[in-house]
């Protein structure tokens, strides 16, 4: 058995294999094990920054088994969430499994789609070795690719500063006394605006479509915690996004009235941003909203309302694109405008043998879903569980991905999320099966 990856999702995916007591080894091309939380520290390139938090409550990113110390606050910081997760790994007794500095360049399945799996992978001295598996679990993450608006706007290549994405950002520090655009309205760029704002002498934030804002917390409740509540998971879908639309108001008001697009559509429609500081940094003026950008020139930037600013680096904070190199072509991703097409978002159905954990994104913590989804594949992988039919299968991922068109709308990003709650209760009855 080969386990890729050696963040959260691969820790939990090594300690369910483990606790059942199959023999497998995780590849981690990283120095160490901990993910993204690490790479801060490390100050190595990736989807994470220094000033990088939680968003979901210590309580629920924790692994069941190993709850993080009571010591931490409620949103740890990525250091300490770094630590936990090695010590996790220590912990459970996985250190032994794990090759670091080991980079999957080729997962390759004999016989076109049946039988064993190859292998190859590169060490840290650079010697390349094939293995075969029966199984292969790819927990490697999904924020791997950095993805730009395509295309960028006019006058692009003349802008005279510097243009980077959030996978390149490390420091706000880094920008101190400069005058810099962040692009976007997700989970990094509030993030990168706000730390931003304590160093750069000015800090503009360009917002092409709204998105809903919700705090970390409503009526003194983490909102993940709020989300795990019995009497929330009592109430129906319409009545829940009454309530929060309702709590958002009353918490904070209209987004129009910090100079930010109102969303363009309700609640629970699109993935949320979470954040406790970007309304605030708005409010001091720390952080200037602006619409979208319309063109460059020298070190001008102009916005579609008119305005414009000098700034010496644009911050495209604008998502990242699932890429799996080392996968077959057509693999998970399917043919349905780039919609990620797995069975209960973990089998692919016309690979067998390979699975995917944590290829999910929920509106809360995905801890819990990760190791049911660990535990699942860990009583395929032992025997336990016959999996349906590939016609069964595919009837499956076109009913849910039917459901996500309507919702989101069939996006590449819209086929892997989830609403935590209906899709726990699902794995679990997977498992009772």
């Amino acid at each position: 058995m080969c386990v890729i990856g050696a963040g959260l999702s691969g820790l939990a995916t090594a300690h369910a294999l483990s606790a059942r007591g199959i023999d497998f080894v995780c590849l981690e091309k990283a120095p160490d094990v901990g993910g993204i939380w690490r790479r801060p520290g490390a100050g190595e390139r990736g989807p994470a920054y220094l000033s990088l938090h939680l968003n979901t409550a210590k309580q629920l990113t924790g692994y069941a088994d190993f709850p993080m110390p009571s010591e931490l606050p409620l949103y740890p910081r990525h250091s300490d969430v770094a630590a936990y997760l090695r010590s996790f790994a220590e912990w459970a007794g996985l250190l032994p499994h794990v090759e670091l500095r080991t980079e999957v360049l080729s997962v390759r399945q004999d016989d076109a789609g049946a039988g064993a799996w190859s292998v190859v992978s590169r060490d840290a001295r650079g010697e390349v070795t094939e293995r075969r598996f029966e199984q292969v679990i790819v927990a490697s993450g999904h924020n791997s690719e950095a993805a730009l608006p395509n295309p960028l706007p006019p006058g692009s290549g003349s802008f005279s500063g510097r243009i980077l994405h959030s996978m390149d950002f490390h420091d706000g520090a880094d920008f101190a006394g400069q005058r810099v655009v962040v692009v976007g309205l997700g989970a990094s760029a509030v993030d990168i605006a706000a730390d931003l704002s304590r160093h750069a002498a000015q800090t503009v934030l360009s917002v092409r479509r709204g998105l809903h804002i919700v705090p970390k917390q409503l009526f003194g409740m983490s909102v993940d915690l709020i989300a795990d509540a019995p009497w929330w998971n009592t109430m129906s879908f319409p009545e829940q996004r009454r309530f929060v639309e309702q709590a958002l108001f009353v918490a904070r008001g209209k987004l129009g009235d910090y100079g930010l697009p109102e969303p363009d559509h309700p609640i629970f429609s699109s993935a949320v941003t979470i954040s406790d500081e970007i309304l605030s940094r708005i409010r001091h003026g720390a952080v200037i909203p602006r619409p979208a950008i319309d063109s460059m020139d020298g070190s001008r930037v102009s916005f579609t309302d008119g305005t414009s600013v000098e700034a010496d680096a644009i911050v495209y904070c604008t998502g990242f694109r699932m890429a799996f190199p080392f996968l077959p072509d057509k693999c998970p991703a399917g043919p349905r405008q780039g919609a990620v097409e797995l069975y209960k978002r973990v089998v692919s159905p016309d690979r067998p043998g390979l699975h995917f954990v944590g290829l999910i994104r929920p509106v809360g913590s995905i801890t819990r879903l990760v190791e049911a989804q660990a535990r699942w594949v860990a009583r395929i992988v032992a025997g336990d569980i016959t999996l349906p039919s590939t016609d069964l299968m595919r009837e499956e991922i076109h009913t849910y991905l039917s459901g996500i068109e309507d919702r989101y709308g069939l996006t590449e990003g819209a086929s892997i999320q989830v609403d935590v709650g209906p899709y726990l209760r699902e794995l679990r009855e997977l498992q009772d099966a």
